[in-house]
């Protein structure tokens, strides 16, 4: 089930909020080079380059679904490509800022990926990421538990997706380890108000949910669905209901 950028743009008011959070903690000085790992539609990387008017920027994406979307976007100073993070860590390119927001999430073992790309940071170099606090919000507490649960364990192989996002505390540490400086590490709740479980469905569809359901046939994939709304809806018992939804924001420079 690849990415489909209509469904995730449903509630691009929410999702942009933390983006732009995040924006303001960069500076200008000395920002000629910068890269948005995950950069999606490119909406966002395109917003990053009409603010900072003196750097070239790269947005790099694994989903031609969501890249499709942002060739309306480049320029002569902003391109796309489509390739991993996992990928552009084995160069020896280097940046004035490494940017990311809401993407390395759905990338494994942080504690070798963060110093990897830290590394890449030129001299005077800025590093700003937003995760959600997926181990710490309701909606992913929820799914994890049901894909955890018969008849779906067996129907996923036993898969199911352990976050790696790691701790604030850890997060600093890689920082500090790689001689970042100027350190604004935070957790803040962007919450989302819906009038009844549906809309919190559709708010997870477009980006949790997938790896989940394209591992289910057609049949399975419905009963999943249907389970998972109804435990939602449970779970938050009446509505108007408020989804206190976490995201941890990361800002150093070099």
């Amino acid at each position: 089930m690849p990415w489909n950028p209509e469904i995730y743009n449903q509630f691009k008011n929410i999702r942009y909020q933390p983006f732009f959070d995040l924006m303001n903690l960069i500076s200008s000085e000395n920002l000629t080079k910068a890269i948005d790992i995950g950069c999606g539609t490119g909406e966002q990387t395109h917003i990053l380059s009409e603010r900072f008017e003196n750097a070239d920027f790269l947005g790099i994406d694994s989903s031609a679904e969501m890249l499709a979307e942002a060739d309306q976007f480049q320029n002569a100073r902003l391109h796309f490509n489509k390739i991993a993070v996992e990928d552009v860590i084995k160069s020896e390119e280097k940046f004035d800022l490494i940017f990311s927001n809401a993407a390395l999430q759905w990338s494994d073992d942080h504690q070798i990926l963060f110093p990897k790309l830290l590394s890449m940071l030129s001299e005077n170099g800025q590093f700003a990421v937003q995760m959600p606090v997926q181990s710490d919000n309701t909606l992913n507490q929820i799914l994890f538990k049901l894909a955890s649960e018969e008849p779906f364990k067996t129907q996923l192989q036993n898969w199911n997706r352990v976050s790696p996002v790691l701790s604030t505390d850890e997060y600093a540490q890689i920082m500090f380890d790689a001689g970042l400086k100027d350190l604004n590490i935070s957790v803040r709740i962007y919450p989302i108000i819906a009038d009844d479980a549906e809309k919190l469905f559709q708010f997870i569809s477009g980006s949790a949910l997938i790896p989940y359901l394209e591992r289910l046939n057609e049949e399975d994939k419905k009963k999943f669905i249907s389970e998972y709304k109804k435990r939602i809806g449970e779970h938050f018992r009446r509505f108007p209901a408020i989804y206190a939804f976490k995201r941890l924001l990361l800002y150093g420079k070099k």
